[in-house]
């Protein structure tokens, strides 16, 4: 009986992992599509392929949501953090072109893919704090708990120092400051709000180890976007001067994306280390390495 319980269980562990392997081919397939229909081989393309990561991500969590009908795993100030991202962005992106990819994708697709992104997110967060909310682990959802606000307001202490560092230093590529802010605004965020996500593994390593395969993966699409991103404004950042003609601007946006390729540096190992084992992810926890 054990034998053919764990046989079951390998079964269903190659089933999800042809699943996915066909989920990431079937990303790469379309990516390939939108390069030759939208892209002129402009280097900013790579702007529309991190967008296309992000919304790859987010899809990946509804997904994994609808399937298993809990929220187990997932933190909500995540979330927050990302619907704050693509409403700032969008709120940039669909006034003003300054921050656009320059080839036919940022024309409307750019725009498209960040809304999607954005519906996403609200989706993954209405089934998390409604339709699965009986499974959403709202204790262990813990990362920087301020005893005033609510748990579901836990992202403000990742947002508010953003705001105020967006209406402070900003480019100028829109010669509008409500946009520049905006984008400035969702660019500093997103460096961050993997934070909780990172934070919520942790304290599950105390109970079990292995993180569900569906979450790891929208995790690492969400960093590999900002890889993609990175790599655009490695050779860009210059451009992104303030009113006054100060390049620091462009120093310290460039500096966020390496602080949350930092951030995810961790991750990203024991995430590789997962698929070259082909085995389920596993983070160890800090009591453990005591």
């Amino acid at each position: 009986m054990l034998q053919r319980l764990k046989k079951m269980a390998s079964t269903l562990s190659k089933q999800r992992q042809r699943g996915m392997v066909a989920s990431w081919l079937a990303f790469f397939c379309v990516s390939a599509f939108v390069f030759v229909a939208f892209s002129d081989g402009d280097f900013s393309f790579l702007l529309t392929y991190s967008s296309l990561f992000r919304c790859f991500g987010m899809t990946l969590l509804v997904a994994k949501l609808q399937r298993s009908g809990s929220a187990a795993g997932i933190s909500a100030k995540s979330l927050h953090c990302y619907a704050v991202v693509f409403a700032t962005r969008l709120c940039s992106i669909l006034r003003h072109e300054g921050y656009l990819p320059y080839d036919r994708s940022g024309d409307w697709l750019y725009h498209c893919i960040e809304g999607a992104s954005f519906l996403a997110t609200c989706a993954a967060i209405f089934l998390v704090h409604f339709t699965f909310n009986l499974s959403y682990e709202e204790n262990n959802d813990t990362f920087i708990a301020v005893p005033s606000l609510p748990s579901a307001a836990g992202a403000v202490v990742i947002v508010a120092p953003c705001a105020v560092l967006a209406v402070l230093l900003h480019p100028a590529l829109n010669r509008d400051w409500f946009s520049d802010v905006n984008w400035a605004f969702s660019m500093y965020v997103e460096s961050f709000a993997i934070l909780p996500q990172l934070f919520l593994f942790q304290k599950q390593a105390a109970v079990t180890a292995t993180v569900e395969p569906l979450i790891g993966h929208f995790v690492a699409a969400l960093g590999f976007s900002r890889l993609v991103e990175m790599a655009f404004w490695m050779s860009s950042f210059t451009e992104l001067s303030d009113r006054n003609g100060s390049r620091s601007v462009g120093g310290l946006v460039l500096g966020c994306q390496v602080v949350h390729l930092i951030i995810m540096a961790d991750f990203f190992y024991f995430y590789i280390t997962s698929l070259k084992r082909g085995i389920p992810m596993q983070l160890p926890s800090y009591s453990s390495q005591v």
